[in-house]
């Protein structure tokens, strides 16, 4: 029996570090309210809608332009809106001996801009589209229905099977 105390004795002894880290990890990861923060504002939602608005109003002035449209109106379903991931500090903090630490703290806050206001953002996802819907004076004619299709299909990412265009009234 002394022989197996001592041989478990070794193994950790060996990897006593390498098992305070993967523990560490695992509590990291598990931690609650832990992960990134990627919606920093207040009102997320609104933004978000403000922005699918812009964009619907930006598309159908620029759609308007074009040879035989007309009028339009612009109307685009989101699939996933988009996100932003923002740069973290994070301080780890351990009390005990750092050969068994008994217990650690973690503190994260966003880093941000010199002047306080804006946060860096690592990574930004943009919103995925699920479709799009056109109305516009031109909307019965072959080619402006083309035309349109492909210039939504172009600023979307929408595959044309997404994208209907239908004649004003």
């Amino acid at each position: 029996m002394k022989e197996k105390t001592e041989g478990v004795r070794k193994i950790w002894d060996r990897y006593k570090y390498a098992a305070l880290v993967v523990l560490i990890g695992a509590g990291l990861l598990l931690w609650p309210g832990g992960g990134i923060n990627l919606r920093p504002s207040k009102e997320p939602e609104a933004q978000e809608e403000k922005a699918t608005r812009d964009l619907q109003k930006e598309m159908a002035e620029i759609l308007s332009t074009m040879s035989g449209v007309g009028q339009v109106q612009v109307m685009l379903t989101m699939d996933s809106d988009g996100e932003r991931q923002l740069a973290q500090d994070v301080q780890l903090s351990y009390s005990g001996s750092t050969a068994a630490p008994e217990d650690y703290s973690r503190r994260t806050e966003t880093v941000l801009i010199d002047n306080g206001d804006d946060a860096v953002t690592v990574r930004t996802t943009y919103p995925t589209y699920r479709g799009a819907l056109v109305v516009c004076e031109g909307g019965d004619k072959a080619e402006v229905r083309l035309a349109v299709t492909e210039a939504v299909a172009a600023l979307t990412g929408l595959s044309t099977d997404r994208i209907t265009v239908a004649k004003w009234q």
